[in-house]
């Protein structure tokens, strides 16, 4: 019994769509751990190496889980929802080829509700374990995605619009192809998407990641061991994403416009090098900024709202 080619071609784009998120997946604590030895080189201090992250979470796995009382089902699923839940986004990316692995998981709508499931347990959990302190963090969460999504999916749908099509396969492809037809509010929107990114990528002043007993890492107050190390993998994983749809939708240049073997090779090589520059960047710009009040947020997250609304303006005058 011979396998039909269109069933043998759709099991080898599943095969390449799951190699690409385990890859992302392996390699996300090296990016949180480069991003934690250039703040510290900026700064004038040793800090730690680049393999630290894979180091706590080796640590972490060998110790017991621990958790409160009134901890629920949440709290037990939370860890796994946040690891799943990028994995599927990371297997529909065009992160070394121009098309999606997986059509159907390549869809802005489709990422736009599994960032929504992250951060909905993310924040639930920290209610759920009945901890006050755990509970501020949660609200923060919330305030924080309320103020940020809002310019991350506006600015993504403006060059979606722009394309004609919410998939990010064909929004890489139009692009890679200099066929867009509103370049100049594709071009603002990108301004927007870069700001939203910056700050789901954790960085000072909206955020600091590895600061885990204050406020914006209270969710995280009452877990230890295994789930974690779980979370580390998921945070980071997340910021790698995030920034990783930047690199393959807005700049698709250099990914394979063929599935051949060398196209491949190449397009994953200049991947990581737009990865690798697009950390550097961001490390280096929150380095020359100063932590930010809480309550200011909302008036700098306002601007990045107001420059996405601007680009969609522009895409309706046809610009």
């Amino acid at each position: 019994m011979t396998i039909p080619n269109e069933i043998m071609t759709s099991m080898t784009m599943w095969i390449f769509g799951i190699f690409q998120a385990v890859l992302l997946l392996l390699l996300a604590p090296f990016y949180s751990g480069l991003s934690r030895m250039i703040r510290a080189r900026i700064q004038s201090r040793r800090g730690p190496g680049l393999l630290q992250d894979y180091r706590d979470i080796v640590k972490l796995m060998k110790r017991q889980n621990i958790a409160p009382e009134a901890a629920g089902m949440v709290s037990q699923v939370m860890p796994y929802v946040l690891v799943g839940s990028v994995l599927v986004i990371a297997m529909g990316l065009p992160l070394f080829t121009r098309y999606s692995p997986i059509g159907g998981l390549g869809d802005l709508i489709t990422v736009i509700y599994l960032f929504a499931l992250f951060r909905f347990f993310f924040s639930i959990a920290g209610l759920d374990s009945n901890s006050s302190f755990a509970g501020i963090g949660a609200s923060r969460e919330v305030t924080l995605g309320v103020l940020v999504e809002p310019t991350l999916m506006l600015s993504l749908l403006v060059i979606a619009l722009g394309v004609g099509s919410t998939h990010f396969g064909v929004m890489s492809n139009t692009i890679a192809s200099h066929q867009l037809a509103t370049p100049f509010s594709a071009l603002i929107a990108a301004i927007a998407l870069a700001f939203s990114v910056f700050i789901e990528m954790g960085k000072i002043p909206f955020d600091l990641a590895e600061a885990e007993q204050e406020l914006q890492e209270g969710p995280l107050t009452e877990y230890s061991g295994p789930s974690f190390a779980i979370i580390k993998v998921g945070l980071s994983l997340k910021q790698m994403v995030v920034a990783a749809i930047f690199a393959s939708v807005v700049l698709p240049y250099g990914a394979a416009a063929e599935f051949t073997s060398s196209a491949i090779l190449f397009g994953m090589l200049f991947f990581f090098l737009k990865l690798t520059a697009l950390y550097v960047i961001a490390c280096v710009f929150e380095n020359s900024l100063a932590r930010l009040r809480f309550m200011l947020t909302g008036k700098i997250t306002v601007i990045g709202f107001g420059v996405s609304v601007l680009a969609f303006v522009f895409y309706l005058v046809g610009l």
